[in-house]
């Protein structure tokens, strides 16, 4: 570039060159300009293009780089970078480059030059992706355990770590399960062998018996929730916060027989609880979380229906005659009914195994008192 000559209009005359076709005279003139300018005041993305345009992809990409050492989010940039990558069959440093740049045009907006290219990253990501999932499962089989697949399906964005998010009290360092094995609980065996007497007690009462599980508490705000004394999310309980149902018990002995082999919590004016719960034809239980990680929930399927689902956190089940559900519900979970048929289960809450007894104790205490504060 000649002395006397003005870098900026060297830059104008090289991108005039490049908007108007001729890429060759478009770089020469930008890299004379790039020569004698400061890097923060050189436009490195037009001299990158057109060294792209001119399939001088190690120049196009030595000019990128600068552009991010001036600046890193540079949206534009780093779409220009996970190309670059991408097309020195660099795959993974591509990938790294096409999400940073989707992260922060999320953040700042795209510049409409290169929304084309954005879009371009969207795809590239989602077959790389595919890619990968294809390319990890190739390498480490079919035959692995369930903590494993949730592992891998974590690992490639099928999942997300759902963690115990307790609304009222955590208790740290329990494990992270959403379902348990059922019959890692032996006293479960002797629930299932009443399930026939329990079917028969269920069917002598449903028709009168059950009330809207979410209801208004007299002196409480209404819950914000969409299945707000609506009865196609019943109720029959057998125990309540802790006080047990006669009525119930009088109608119901075999049922009230299988709840007094569960260690259920005994904490008056909190638990234990234990009910039939029954979902009508198109309910949904949203997504919601329980109160306290220190128990489980139990289902025993009494009556069992086609399309019906409880999902807790990322796996989702199916309620199977005879076969138990244990699960977190301190974990987000939501169930469906989306078959023809009503679901009723027998709901209860137990103590977590890892729990200690010592701990139980002071916990209880805790929760009486919880339950005593303010009440005059």
């Amino acid at each position: 570039m000649a002395g006397a000559a003005d870098p900026q209009q060297v830059i104008r005359a090289g991108i005039a060159a490049l908007q108007a076709g001729d890429p060759a005279r478009g770089a020469a003139l930008l890299s004379d300009a790039a020569a004698v300018l400061p890097p923060e005041q050189m436009p490195w993305l037009a001299l990158g293009n057109a060294q792209l345009a001119l399939g001088r992809n190690d120049a196009a990409e030595a000019a990128i780089d600068r552009a991010l050492l001036v600046d890193g989010r540079d949206v534009g940039a780093l779409l220009f970078k996970g190309l670059l990558r991408e097309r020195g069959g660099d795959a993974r440093a591509a990938a790294s480059f096409f999400q940073a740049a989707l992260n922060q045009a999320a953040v700042t907006g795209c510049p409409a030059p290169f929304t084309d290219l954005l879009d371009y990253a969207r795809r590239a990501l989602s077959a790389a992706e595919t890619g990968f999932a294809e390319h990890l499962m190739a390498a480490i089989g079919d035959n692995v355990s369930p903590t494993m697949r949730t592992a891998i399906d974590m690992l490639m964005g099928r999942t997300e770590p759902y963690l115990q998010q307790p609304s009222l009290f955590y208790y740290p360092f329990l494990p992270q399960k959403w379902f348990y094995d059922w019959r890692d609980f032996p006293w479960l065996e002797d629930m299932l062998a009443l399930l026939p007497a329990m079917q028969d007690e269920l069917a002598a009462v449903e028709d009168e018996t059950f009330t809207p599980y979410v209801v208004r508490v007299p002196g409480r705000p209404a819950p914000n929730n969409p299945l707000l004394d609506d009865p196609a999310w019943g109720a029959f309980y057998f125990w309540r916060e802790g006080s047990r149902n006669e009525a119930a018990a009088a109608r119901c002995p075999a049922t009230l027989q299988a709840l007094s082999l569960a260690p259920m919590p005994r904490i008056p004016g909190r638990a234990p609880n234990a009910l039939w719960s029954r979902l009508l034809p198109g309910a949904h239980i949203t997504p919601h979380v329980g109160l306290l990680n220190t128990r489980l929930i139990c289902h025993i399927p009494i009556r069992p229906a086609p399309g019906c689902t409880l999902r807790v956190g990322g796996e989702t089940r199916a309620w199977e005659p005879g076969v138990p559900l244990v699960f977190d519900d301190s974990v987000e979970h939501e169930a469906r009914n989306d078959g023809p048929e009503p679901r009723v289960v027998l709901l209860f809450e137990i103590w977590r195994p890892e729990v200690p007894e010592e701990d139980r104790e002071t916990l209880s205490r805790i929760f009486a008192a919880i339950n005593g504060y303010g009440m005059g």
